[in-house]
This record gives C-alpha cells, structure tokens and sequence, in this order.
C-alpha cells in the first residue's frame, strides 16, 4: 500500500480500477452473429487458469470454518449507505452487500468469473454483450434476481450519477433477451472491454428501491435489500457499521464464492486519523492494519503484542501494476501552462533524499504511468510503438524520439545543486525572474506561489514541507493547507486546488478509463479524474488508439506511447512504490499459502482460527 493523503469519495463498483481496464484476448470468445457462444469467463491478458468445471479457486481453502470476526478501521465518517448519488459519502466496506454480474480473480490478470451471471457472449464486433443470469441468484430478502433487476440498476445508476453516465456513455440500451437474459447494445464497435465493464455492473433490486418512500437518488441510512453475501447488521451513523454474514447466501457454495468470505461479522470503527487507528489496534480494538507509512513500519512495531508473538507483521509481496503516485500540477492554473515550469518542479524534488530520510530506503521511484508492467515505455520508440508516434510527431515532444524518459537523480549534493540551477535555468525561459529573492512572472510581477493541498490526517506533511524548502530556494512561495475529508472532496472535484498527491492507478488492459484520467472532455467534467486538466489532442487520440486496438500488441504499443507523451510532458512530479502490502494482524487468522498473487486480500480469503482466538483473548503467545 503506497504512502499516499486518502481522496475522499464515494464507493463506486466500476471505478474499482483493477477491474475497469480490461481488454478481450483476440479471437479465443468470438462468437459468429449466427451462432451465440456462451462462456463461463472472459480474460484478457492470459486464457483464464480456470475451467467451466472448477469447484473453487486454488488460493480459497474450501473447508474454511466459518465464524468469528474481525474489526478494522476506517478514516474520517460516512453520512449514508447509498452509494450511488455523485456526493455520497458511504461506509467501508458497502460492497459486502451488493454483487455482480460477474467477480474478477485477484490472483490473474483482467479476467472475469461468472457469479450472477452463469455465462456471457458477445458478437465478433463486440457490439453488444449478453449475460444469461443464474435461476439460483437471489436478492437478501429472498426474491429471485431478474432481467428487470439488472436493467433497473443500469438505467437508475447511469441516471442519477453523472459519473457513471460518462462511463457507460457507449452502452446505449439494456433489454431482457429472454427469460433470463440481459442484453446490452452499444453505439461503437470493437471495443472490446465494454462487455467487461458490464460484468461490474452492481445488480440492484427493484422491487426494493421502486417502493413508496424509496429513492435511490437520495441518501439513505436505512440497510438495503443487496444481492450480495452480507446485509448490515449494525451502524453507529459516521463512527461504525457491521456487517454479517449471510449463512443461506445463494452463490456461497459457487465456484467463485466458495472457501471465500468465510468470518460471520466484519466491523468497521472510524478514527479521525491513522495515528489513532494505528493505537487502537495496537491495544487490540482492531483486529488487522494495513500500514500506509513507511517510517512507521520501520519505527513503531516495537510494542509488546508483537514482542509477545500475538501479533503477526509481514510483507506481502505482490505482482501488480502500479499506476502513477505522484504530485499533480494543476494546468488549469496558468503558472503551469508552461511544460518547462512543470519539469522544474520535478528537478527540484529530491526523492534520493526522502528515500533515505524519511521512508527508510522502502521505496522505488515511479518512472511510468504503467509502473511494473511490460506496458511501460522504456529506451527510444520502436516497431508499433514508433510507427504510432510517427503518426503524431507534429503533436508531441519531440524527445520522445531521441531521449529515453528518465526522472532527475540526486545522488549527491552536487547532483542537487546542478538540477538545482537547471530548473532556475528552465522558469527563467519560461518567462519568471528572481527578484529580491523571490520568483515573479516577467510580464505580470506577481510572485510565483503555489499550495498543497492534503486532507487532514493524511501523514504527507513531512514529505511536502522539505520539498517546499527546495522551491523556496527557487525563489516559489510554496505553502501547505490541510482541510477536513468533505472540504477536501468537494475542492478537488471542482479542480480547487494548485497542487494534489493522486495515484492513477492502472491495470495490464488500460481501456475506457483513460479518457477518464487524461481525455480532453473529461478536463471541465467536475469530479472527473483528469485532476491535471489535461487537453491535448495527441493524448485523445492515443487513448482512442488504446480503447480500439485488435489485439494485445496494438495495446501494449499505443499504451507505451501515451506513457512517454504523458511523461515528455511532464504533467506530473513522479513519487515512488512500493510492490506489496505492508499488513499486520492479530495472530488468530489464517489463509492459504500462498495466498493470490495480486492481492493480500484481507478478509476475503481469510478464516478465523478458534484455538489461536482463544489463545490471543487469554494474552497467551504461541507454544
């Protein structure tokens, strides 16, 4: 888990980022227009490892116990269980209650499993996609899931959130195709991870939310009819919420479900910030933490559960993409108009210095938007990759022919002090001087200023202020403001800001989603996830390329080329990763090993061990 502020904001299925970027495996599903091919699976990057006949996934133990419990922490409140509206600020942990169309596996890359769908087929053209629903699935409450459900939540979902709107803006009708079928139509062709976006589809009930008094539109702390395998049992509004186990759950012996979900009741406590969490599960309130800080990692697991062995801390080591974490400069602003403020910025960072100061040497400094992936750019351009930026070679930097991308290096002091005056050297050319040791714009006289803007609690504090002390040394008015989750939510939806830490997170099949992070329409769209701002035709043009492509090789080119035109542009100051999960637990909790490889999967694949739980109540450390 990376050392990032939390973006406030609601729960929305789709934007689940691991599962929004898929793109289909050419020619292994397609099905002729006269003859439907239906499929237990769709995949993309590899074939799926699993067959239609499975009986549960390898990583799941089948005969977990079922029982206990488990406490973990959330930051900030929450005011509504409906997370739907664009506003809504939901409770950890509300997508217990509602299920899909169908369930990725985070142990492969972009594949699908069926789960209230039984199987799936689309067209040659990928014009549409069709789901056949499983008799068996059933909404909490008892009542079967229907065609009318699924195309309900479609309409009502892209109805009332502009965001999911623009997400599903090519899926332009859901009709029932026959007893149990959906289909949906869309207006383009050949984009293959829309019939992958449809399977994330949250299947609402709607007889449920049609009734008198009823608006899914509307904030809501009444518990919901769900389709998933827990309802809320308890809620304290903004302080806690429960959820339990549903013990009949209709797909709990499914081959996706099976093994999986396996504690009774998941609880949730919210603290004002990860300092007090970190304390309360130190004392045994919480049950597992996720640590987020590196300097905590390395310093503060020294207290006496850990030393007493009731207390596990482990490393787990993930293979998984990780997108661009990184300070993001706002281009709606004027003063970073100019690409060559914006590379200043980025020489003026000294990640050498934080690695070995404040995190420890833990982490590895980002250098693609596709980080630790074979879709990241690397040396010059070449085959597909150099034909497509051929193709836009009036309309991108020109170094992304002749200069391998590469961040600044401050191994030394005198490394420092030579990027130090190149970016002196870039904002002077860029049209700003030092004048009284301040920085000004040549043609206005207004000082260059700049503010960070972090929510409270987010411990990134200590990591902008050293920075703020190298732009002042260019002579930038920097300053750091921390608001509260809500005022922090609202500025950077309306793009109020000079300054934010984001993490563009991406998976091995980028798609529709990226439109989403750098297309021009999304740039004025409030609560969009272009923070940058970014409008540039080339990069329109790249992301159509990339949600189009044929094939693998097509994607993996135009991807490689997006990542270097987006780098050249230096619209970002790239952070750094870290490959893993940083998790420490109770010692009472037990998964197979190894456990996925793309997530630790806390609870998920987690059961509780009966005898370790009495041993840790009674303070006892293992034999």
């Amino acid at each position: 888990m990376l050392e990032t502020p939390r973006l406030p904001g609601p729960r929305i299925a789709w934007l689940s980022i691991l599962l929004l970027a898929l793109m289909a495996l050419p020619g292994v599903y397609a099905a002729r227009a006269d003859e439907r091919v239906w499929h237990h699976a769709m995949s993309l990057v590899d074939a799926p490892e699993y067959p239609a006949d499975f009986t549960h996934f390898k990583w799941a133990n089948p005969d977990a116990p079922k029982g206990g419990s488990v406490r973990l922490s959330a930051i900030g409140s929450f005011d509504t269980l409906n997370p739907y509206p664009v506003a809504a600020n939901v409770p950890a942990g509300i997508g217990l209650v509602t299920d899909t169309l169908m369930v990725s596996s985070p142990d492969e890359a972009s594949v699908e499993y069926g789960l209230i769908a039984e199987a799936v087929s689309y067209p040659d053209d990928y014009s549409s996609v069709t789901f056949r629903l499983r008799k068996e699935a059933r909404f909490s409450d008892g009542s079967p899931v229907t065609p009318e459900d699924v195309i309900f939540s479609f309409e009502m979902q892209k109805e009332i959130n502009p965001q999911i709107a623009y997400y599903y803006q090519n899926v332009v009708k859901a009709e029932k195709t026959a007893d149990n079928e959906v289909t949906f139509t869309f207006d383009v062709k050949g984009n293959r991870e829309l019939p992958h976006i449809m399977g994330q589809l949250d299947v609402l009930s709607k007889a449920y939310w049609t009734a008198e008094g009823r608006d899914l539109s509307r904030s809501t702390l009444t518990p919901f009819v769900g389709s998933g395998g827990y309802r809320v049992k308890s809620l304290d509004a903004g302080r806690a919420i429960v959820y339990e186990r549903i013990k009949d759950y209709w797909a709990k012996d499914l081959p996706v479900m099976k093994g999986l979900w396996n504690l009774d009741e998941i609880r949730y406590d919210y603290f004002r910030d990860p300092s007090i969490a970190f304390e309360a599960f130190k004392a045994g309130d919480i049950d597992e933490y996720t640590e987020a800080s590196s300097k905590n990692w390395a310093t503060a697991y020294d207290f006496p559960a850990l030393q007493k062995g009731l207390v596990v801390k482990r490393t787990v080591e993930l293979e998984t993409p990780e997108g661009m974490q990184a300070f993001v400069l706002n281009l709606r602003h004027q003063k970073f108009a100019d690409a060559r403020v914006r590379e200043a910025f980025n020489l003026v960072f000294d990640f050498e210095w934080a690695n070995a100061n404040l995190f420890y040497g833990q982490y590895t400094r980002t250098s693609s938007f596709f980080q630790n992936s074979d879709l990241a750019s690397s040396g010059l351009p070449e085959g597909r990759e150099l034909e497509i930026l051929q193709g836009l070679k009036d309309e991108v930097p020109p170094e992304v022919f002749t200069t391998p991308y590469a961040n600044p290096v401050n191994a030394t002091p005198a490394d420092f002090r030579k990027n130090l005056r190149e970016a002196a050297r870039l904002m002077k050319a860029a049209g700003f001087s030092v004048k009284g040791g301040v920085l000004v714009d040549d043609k206005t006289g207004q000082p260059f200023a700049v503010e960070f803007l972090l929510p409270s609690g987010s411990s990134f504090e200590r990591i902008v202020l050293p920075y703020i002390q190298n732009l002042n040394r260019l002579g930038i008015k920097a300053s750091v403001r921390e608001v509260d989750d809500s005022q922090y939510e609202k500025r950077v939806n309306d793009f109020d800001y000079d300054i934010i830490v984001f993490t563009f997170s991406q998976s091995e099949s980028p798609g529709n989603e990226q439109r989403y992070f750098w297309g021009s329409a999304a740039a004025d769209r409030k609560g969009s996830r272009n923070f940058i701002g970014i409008k540039n035709p080339a990069v329109d043009k790249l992301i159509d390329m990339i949600i189009f492509a044929k094939d693998r090789d097509e994607l993996v080119a135009a991807t490689r080329a997006l990542d270097r035109v987006l780098l050249w542009n230096h619209y970002v100051v790239p952070q750094w990763y870290f490959a893993g999960d940083r998790i420490a637990y109770w010692d009472k909790y037990r998964r197979v090993e190894p456990g996925p490889r793309r997530a630790s999967a806390f609870p998920m694949v987690w059961w509780q061990d009966e005898a370790a739980a009495k041993r840790i109540a009674s303070g006892k450390a293992p034999e």
